[in-house]
């Protein structure tokens, strides 16, 4: 080796670091612009994207978000910020993974529901549907919680629990339900008291909590789906911007909150700190429980490369929601990625959020 090949090799060694940083700030932008251009057409009304990778942080608001603790309806994120409320009860020994649900909902019994546990309603595998047949009817007379609940116990199973993969909002709302019986307190309160405070998410309500319907970003509802009241000029009083369903706090879709707060609550599962649930817990919730043939998923968390974007690891965890919105966190990179839009997941593919996503991803 020459002195000029030495010294060149060096110099590409030295500056490494900063020629990766640079790329990535560049893959960065790249996803920020993306979002940028999807507002400034129109498509998306509002977005934040916040990205989270070892010390450094980018965070970018466009169109009608004021800044970046601007908060959105999360849709399906909620799924299991609801499911770490529950499991901060598993912690203190309120119920094992393989309770039979009617341990709990002593309703829940007959037609195959007896052999039903509460990790095939974590996992998505009971059998219950994702939205009731009656969903339309209960919401637009304003039904509660609890009644909702009455409904899905009732629900016919669409195959044996354990059998089959099919994603249940109903099977979250029960675990929830057993949450609110285990604890005796409502749903809101106990992601407030066991999952926001400690992990200082001051930016979030189950529901609207102590913030009002202004200070929320409305949904785009023309292309949501049609659970939601997709477009639908009679559904008005229930669909996403109502009041009604904003104060409601569905546990698998009723969830407020900033991105920087969403990146928070994935930290707490990257990082492990015990700040909500223990160590061994968020292991526990962050790996694979179903059994090969049926779609991975941790409890209440999709889990593996689908979690996340293209490039992302097997390591990956996150969630999606209808509403827009994307979260992910890559422990082989140590990266967490949120995006938050006003523009209903099912309105336009490729959606900006998962474009941006794959920015993201591909900047690691």
């Amino acid at each position: 080796m020459n002195r000029r090949t030495f010294l060149g090799g060096s110099l590409v060694l030295a500056c490494g670091p900063k020629l990766m940083a640079a790329l990535r700030q560049e893959r960065l932008a790249e996803a920020a612009n993306i979002l940028q251009e999807a507002t400034s057409s129109g498509l998306v009304i509002s977005a934040v994207m916040h990205v989270v990778q070892g010390d450094s942080t980018f965070t970018r608001a466009f169109g009608k978000a004021r800044d970046e603790h601007t908060m959105f309806l999360l849709g399906s994120i909620s799924k299991p910020i609801a499911v770490t409320a529950l499991m901060t009860l598993f912690d203190k020994g309120a119920f094992q993974l393989d309770d039979p649900v009617k341990k709990f909902l002593p309703q829940f019994t007959g037609d195959g529901r007896d052999r039903t546990t509460m990790q095939h309603l974590l996992t998505h595998v009971s059998g219950l549907p994702d939205q009731l047949p009656e969903n339309g009817t209960l919401r637009s007379k304003h039904a509660s919680l609890t009644e909702f609940a009455e409904h899905a116990i009732r629900a016919k199973l669409d195959f044996a629990s354990g059998t089959k993969y099919q994603y249940s909002s109903m099977a979250i709302l029960l675990s929830a339900r057993i949450a609110e019986l285990i604890s005796g307190t409502e749903i809101r309160s106990l992601v407030e008291s066991n999952v926001f405070r400690p992990l200082n998410m001051t930016r979030s309500a189950q529901g609207l909590g102590k913030f009002r319907l202004e200070d929320m970003v409305q949904s785009q509802t023309e292309r949501a789906a049609p659970e939601s009241g997709g477009g639908d000029p009679q559904a008005k009083d229930w669909d996403w911007n109502s009041s009604y369903w904003r104060k409601l706090g569905a546990p698998w879709g009723g969830t407020h909150a900033s991105a920087p707060d969403v990146a928070r609550f994935l930290a707490e599962f990257l990082q492990q700190n015990g700040a909500a649930v223990k160590p061994e817990t968020a292991r526990l919730m962050t790996r694979n429980h179903n059994p090969d043939g049926l779609t991975p998923r941790g409890l209440g968390l999709n889990v593996g490369k689908l979690a996340g974007s293209p490039g992302c690891s097997e390591r990956t965890f996150g969630h999606t929601g209808s509403t827009g919105t994307i979260s992910w966190a890559d422990p082989a990179t140590e990266t967490i990625c949120v995006i938050l839009t006003s523009l209903p997941a099912r309105a336009v593919q490729p959606h900006p959020r998962d474009a941006a996503s794959a920015r993201v991803a591909a900047a690691v």
